[in-house]
Order: structure tokens, then sequence, then C-alpha cells
């Protein structure tokens, strides 16, 4: 299935070339002509302004690494061989510096009534989006899928305005189905793993409940009460339902609000989405030729697909040597493959051609982590080298979190507790990715070796909550039991490594 993936993408039609669109909030490939894929860059940026004023959020100045990039790849069965499973029409991966998308087909032309390119799009960018604007918030399952869901419908008419508040008809099943999943078990936060009618109902219904508490004006500032519960007053979201008065009418209100023939919405006109001009380039022969392995290796790899990977890499790459990005995919391809002295050797090529590449200066300096560990090199002059390449590829760009977190690693991935300013210079990394599980959890644990156990227990609440979170919410739990048992025995936890001077 993989193979037949990356022949597919390889192969490049006659009437359109790979190319990529940069917006404010967005790095967009695609093997689209440049109108189609001019169109649909700029239809992202605009519900990503849509969103902010729709929510009095002010813009934010991102750098390269702080948008989000998104591959069409295609088909869905392409997405499908990317994500390793049948059942998916799009994703979404959040990672510091590099979070990602991975949807089929074109933007333009698809409605509401249809679970299209559109739709996945607008409902894995509105989980971004609150990942990113809401970061300590707590958001339970149906609260998380049904926003997700409300902006995920969100359609332009031929005028150019945006119009929020339609069903997502695609969810009919979900809509009609009350019994898999009762009222009280979706406000419980529909704990435990669900069955695929429970799932499809978690959506549909998520959607109706969100949908209504936000439009029904007897309804007014519960959902908000709830969601303060949870997340300020540590208040489990059995207790927090308490917001919503009698469930059981609750309940009957919601159906007899999936029985009228119109419902409310909301729509952005299109002169108040003016959005900064959209820039356009075809990829250059090298960077057209890496693409596939890119896009495999965003998607993620496992031990078993990382060799076969990084054998394809080294072919695609002998042909471009002098390509900054070609020897960068390279040097990722090696390094998930465990060849961390070829990761080394190729990531001084990319540096060589592009002296300001930071993934390559970070490939470089992640390489030179796994050699020493390896070795068992302690030597200090060997880490000062290591600190050296990543505060270079951190003054290339400050706002870039990866750096700072390899700083972080370089430290405690030996067991020694970091300095000062590496802490802080994780705390900045949050800041900038607040959507990394992962991170979430270093900090979390930082946090707790700075015996701030409040913080770093409201940090990893988040996690609980999160329908996407799988074994670290798991983890997060395990951790938040245990600095609730530490607070109750009036334990504070030392730093990882007290020992290290």
């Amino acid at each position: 299935m993989l193979a037949l993936f990356l022949a597919v993408l390889a192969a490049r039609p006659s009437h359109a070339d790979w190319r990529v669109a940069e917006t404010a909030h967005f790095i967009v490939y695609a093997n689209a002509s440049e109108a189609a894929l001019r169109r649909n860059a700029e239809r992202l940026e605009k519900f990503d302004k849509a969103l902010r004023l729709s929510r009095g959020i002010l813009e934010s100045s991102l750098g390269k690494a702080g948008r989000l990039t998104v591959y069409f790849v295609g088909t869905k069965g392409r997405v499908a061989a990317l994500a390793g499973t049948a059942n998916v029409a799009g994703f979404y991966i959040p990672r510091a510096g590099a979070s990602v998308a991975f949807v089929p087909g074109d933007l333009f032309g698809e409605g509401p009534l249809a679970l299209g390119s559109q739709q996945v799009l607008q409902h894995e960018y509105a989980h971004h989006f609150l990942a990113t604007t809401w970061s300590d918030a707590a958001f339970p399952s149906w609260v998380s899928e049904g926003w997700a869901e409300f902006h995920a419908t969100a359609s332009f008419d031929r005028a150019g305005n945006l119009r929020f508040g339609a069903a997502p008809l695609y969810r009919t099943r979900g809509l009609q189905t009350a019994d898999p999943l009762p009222i009280r078990q979706i406000l419980a936060g529909a704990a435990g793993r669900l069955r695929a009618d429970q799932r499809e109902a978690l959506y549909g219904r998520g959607w109706a409940l969100v949908h209504y508490l936000s439009f029904e004006p007897s309804r007014r500032g519960q959902l908000s009460a709830y969601l303060d519960a949870i997340t300020k007053e540590r208040t489990s979201p059995e207790a927090a339902a308490v917001a919503f008065g009698d469930l059981d009418a609750l309940n009957k209100e919601l159906e007899r609000f999936l029985q009228q023939p119109r419902i409310s919405g909301f729509r952005i006109r299109a002169e108040n989405l003016v959005i900064p001009p959209v820039t356009i380039r075809p990829l250059r022969p090298g960077e057209a030729a890496i693409l596939p392995v890119r896009i495999r290796l965003d998607a993620g790899v496992d031990d078993k697909t990382a060799p076969g990977l990084f054998a394809d890499a080294k072919t695609i790459a002998a042909r471009f040597p002098d390509d900054p990005e070609v020897q960068r995919v390279l040097a990722e391809a090696a390094y998930d493959a465990g060849d961390y002295a070829a990761a080394l050797a190729v990531a001084d090529r990319a540096i060589a051609a592009d002296p300001d590449h930071v993934e390559a200066h970070c490939y470089r300096a992640m390489a030179q982590m796994a050699i020493a560990e390896a070795a068992k090199d302690d030597t200090p002059e060997t880490w000062a080298e290591i600190r050296r390449m990543i505060d270079r590829a951190g003054q290339l760009d400050p706002e870039d979190p990866r750096p700072l977190i390899l700083l972080y690693r370089s430290y405690a991935d030996r067991r020694q507790w970091p300095p000062e300013a590496a802490r802080k210079g994780l705390m900045h990394a949050y800041a900038l990715a607040p959507q990394d599980r992962g991170l979430r959890m270093q900090v979390a644990g930082m946090l707790v070796g700075e015996k701030k156990l409040a913080e770093a227990r409201a940090m990893l609440l988040v996690l609980t909550y999160d329908p996407h979170a799988s074994g670290a919410g798991a983890a997060a739990s395990r951790m938040i039991d245990k600095i609730d048992a530490q607070i109750r025995a009036g334990v504070f936890a030392a730093p990882a490594a007290a020992g290290a001077k």
C-alpha cells in the first residue's frame, strides 16, 4: 500500500506540477494549477480569519515553524495509506514546529452535505485552533469534537461570505441515534474506549449540543460555566453537568432542535475577510522528487518502514546533491532509520548548501546527541559542541520551538537537571507550540521537578480530556494521581536529577 502511494504520488500529470503556497497561517502543498492552489490557500486563510473575528481573537504573527503544513495528496485512498487505516478521510498531527494535516482532493466546490476535503480540513484546523488558542482549557471529547464539527461545515457563498452553523448531514446516523451514547455519558466526557456507533454518535450529538447551547437564549452561559467548572474548579465532568440543570429536559430540547427545518447560524461578510497576499512558487526539481518521501516522513514512520524510506531517499538525493531541502529530508530519513553517522554527514551537506536551514542544524545536533549517547560520551567538549549547534539553530529562528526543546533534552535525556536558561527555553517552546502533546508532558514533568505541582496538574488535566491523546492521556492521568498523592501527603517532588551538579 505504501509503495503504491509513493509511486502514484511521484507521478506528475502533464496539466499540473507540485507547488507550494504560503499564507500567514498555512504552508500548502498541492499537485495543482497555480489558480487552484491559490484559491484553496486563500480559503484556508480566510477560514482562519473568520475564526478569529467570530471569537474575538487577535491576529497572530507566525514564523514558518508556527504555521500548519497542509498536503493535498489526491484521493482518500492515498490519505488512508498514509494513516495506515482505511477509515480515515484526512488527519492532523500536532507537533512543535512541524504540525501537519493530510487531506485529499480540492477544497473548491464542496458543500456541507458531503464529507469532503473542505469539511475534513476545517474540522482538523478547528482542533489546531482550539489547542493553540485556549491551550490551558480542558475540553471533554464531546465539546472538542462538537466544536470542530460546528466549524467543519462552514461554507463560502458566491459573494465570498463565509457562513457557519450548517448541520453536518454526513453525520446523519450520529445525529439521529441517541441510544448508543446517552446524554449523561456524553456530558460525563464519554470516557473510555467507544464502539464505532458510539463514536459516530459522539460527533453528531456533540455538534448538536455545542450548536444548541451556543444559540439557544435560555441556555446562554451554560456551556462556559460547564467548561470553567472543569478547568478552573477542577470539577469532574459529571459534577460540572449541573450547569445544564435537568439533563432529561435538555435531552428533550435537543430532540426538538434536531427536528427543526431551519437552524441558527451566522456569517462573516466577504469584505471582513481581507487577508495578506498569498505567495506561490513551483517546487524545485529536487524538492518535487523528494516530496513523496517527505510526506511519508511527516506522516510518521516506524522501525519497519524507516529503512525502506531511507533507501528511497538515498536514491533520489544522489541526483540532487546541492539541494538543501533534499539533503535535509535525507538527513531525517537517515536519523529515523537509526543511521546517525549518515544523518550527520548529510545534515552537513544541507548546511553547506543553505547555512540558514534551521531543520538541518537540528538534525545535525540530534545525530550528534544520538552518537554521543550510543558511545556513552559524557565529555564536556562533546556536549558543548552539540549545544553550540543547537544555539546556532535557535539564533537562525528564535520563534522555532525545536532548538529550545533540543537544548532542554541535551540535559534531561542524560538525567541531568537542566539549568534555568534551558527550562525557560522549554516554557517558551510550549508557548509557541501548546498543541504538541509530548511537549506538554515534558513541560509538566519539568514543573513537577520545580515543585510547581498545581501548575503541572492543570497542564496534564487538558490531556486527560483530549479525545486524540490516547497514550498521552493515560500517562497524564497517572501523573495526576501521583501529584494528588504528593499534595495530600504534603510531599513535593525533587528535581529529576537531584544529584547532578
